[in-house]
C-alpha cells in the first residue's frame, strides 16, 4: 500500500480541519498553518510548555508550520520565485537611460569619476554604501554580532510530509487516539426542521475490526461491521452504506432516537460472534504450509546443534543448550500461523432506516 501526494495532503488537511487549525496558506503541494491548541499538543511533543499553561492560565502560543507534500515542485517553485540578487557594482548605482539621453549619461559619468577618484591608487576600489550590517561603523570597530535563530512560536518551520515520513505517521496516530470512539448523528437537512411530527432515527453500533493473519508473511484485513440496537440487524460494510451521509455531532432539531432493545455489550458479542463465524470460513491451507515450513526449520536447527550439545565440556555445552532453546523459540514465532483480530475504531451511530 502507497499514497501519493494528492492523497497525503487529503488525509492531512482532513484532521487539520477537524483539529481546527488557522490555515494560512495553501495550494496543491504544501500548507501553511498555525496549530490549534488541541493539534499542537497532540504533535509538537511539548509536555511541559503545556503544562506550565495549565497552571498559569496564560493563552498559549501554538507553533505554525509549513508542510510539503510535493518537495521537488515546491523547491523548483521557490527558486523561480527567488528574487535575483542586488549587484553592488557601479553600474547599479546608475538607472537605466531613458529619457534625455545625452544628459542623463553625462551625469552618469561625472558621478563615476567622483568615485573613481576618491578611490584610494593602491588598490583602486570604489568605497559604495552599503546597506549591509557588516559594513557599519559599529561593527568595525565592536565586531559583528550574529542573529539570532529564529526559534518558538514566531518561526514557521518547513517539515516534507510524504508517504512513510514521521510527521505522518504521528498525524495518523493522532487521529486514532481522537477519533476512536465516535457518536454522530446523520444530518437531515433544513426540511426535516420545518416538519410537524419528529423523525425517528434508528441506534447503530459500527465497529471496525482489523484482522492480522501472520506467519513468516504477513497479511491484514478490515472488516467494517454495523448491528442495529433495535433490531439486532448485522450489516457487513457498514462503512459503504453510511460514507455518502453527512454526519454531525449533535442531535438535530425535530429529531428523537428510537429506544434500544439490546445493550452494546451485547452488541459488541454478537458482533464478535458473526465475524468469528466469517473467518472459520475462511481457507487456511497459507497456515498448513508455514507449519511445513516451521517443521523443516526445526529440523535443521536440530541438526545442526545435534553434534554441538554432545560436547563433553560442560560449560560449553550448557551455553549451547540455551542458544539452542533460544533459537527454537524464535524460529517458532516467526513461523507459528496466528490470527489477531482487534477493533481499531467504534462509534454509536443514529441513523434513519438504512
Amino acid at each position: 500500500m502507497t499514497l501519493n501526494s494528492q492523497e497525503v495532503r487529503k488525509h492531512v488537511m482532513d484532521y487539520l480541519e477537524a483539529t481546527e487549525c488557522s490555515i494560512i496558506e495553501v495550494s496543491p503541494i504544501h500548507v501553511t498553518v498555525k496549530l490549534s491548541p488541541r493539534a499542537d499538543k497532540m504533535l509538537t511533543d511539548r509536555p511541559y510548555y503545556w503544562g506550565f499553561v495549565e497552571r498559569t492560565g496564560v493563552d498559549p502560543e501554538t507553533l505554525s508550520f509549513t508542510f510539503v507534500f510535493d518537495p521537488e515542485k515546491y523547491d523548483n517553485q521557490a527558486a523561480i520565485e527567488v528574487p535575483p540578487a542586488v549587484n553592488r557594482s557601479i553600474g547599479a548605482l546608475n538607472p537605466p537611460i531613458t529619457g534625455s539621453p545625452v544628459v542623463d549619461a553625462s551625469t552618469d559619468i561625472e558621478a563615476s569619476a567622483d568615485l573613481l577618484d576618491s578611490a584610494t591608487p593602491e588598490n583602486n576600489v570604489v568605497h559604495v554604501p552599503s546597506s549591509n550590517p557588516e559594513d557599519s561603523i559599529l561593527a568595525r570597530y565592536f565586531g559583528i554580532v550574529p542573529a539570532l535563530p529564529r526559534i518558538g512560536p514566531g518561526m514557521i518551520r518547513r517539515e516534507d510530509i510524504i508517504y512513510g515520513s514521521k510527521r505522518l505517521q504521528q498525524i495518523w496516530s493522532a487521529a486514532q487516539d481522537e477519533g476512536k470512539c465516535l457518536y454522530l448523528f446523520e444530518d437531515p437537512g433544513s426540511r426535516q426542521r420545518n416538519t410537524l411530527f419528529s423523525a425517528a432515527y434508528e441506534p447503530w453500533l459500527g465497529v471496525c475490526y482489523k484482522v492480522e493473519m501472520s506467519c513468516d508473511l504477513k497479511r491484514e484485513e478490515l472488516h467494517y461491521l454495523g448491528i442495529s440496537l433495535t433490531k439486532g440487524t448485522i450489516i457487513d460494510d457498514f462503512n459503504a452504506k453510511i460514507a455518502s451521509l453527512e454526519m454531525i455531532p449533535r442531535l438535530p432539531e425535530n429529531v428523537h432516537i428510537q429506544p434500544y432493545e439490546l445493550t452494546v455489550p451485547a452488541a459488541t458479542d454478537l458482533l464478535e460472534a458473526h465475524l468469528t463465524s466469517h473467518l472459520a470460513e475462511l481457507d487456511y491451507t497459507w497456515a498448513e504450509q508455514a507449519r511445513e515450513r516451521l517443521r523443516i526449520e526445526l529440523a535443521i536447527i536440530d541438526i545442526y546443534y545435534g553434534e554441538l550439545l554432545k560436547e563433553p565440556d560442560e560449560e560449553k555445552r550448557l551455553g549451547t543448550q540455551e542458544q539452542y532453546n533460544r533459537r527454537r523459540q524464535e524460529t517458532i514465532w516467526q513461523y507459528e500461523p496466528q490470527i489477531a483480530v482487534s477493533a481499531i475504531t467504534y462509534g454509536l451511530f443514529h441513523l434513519r432506516s438504512l
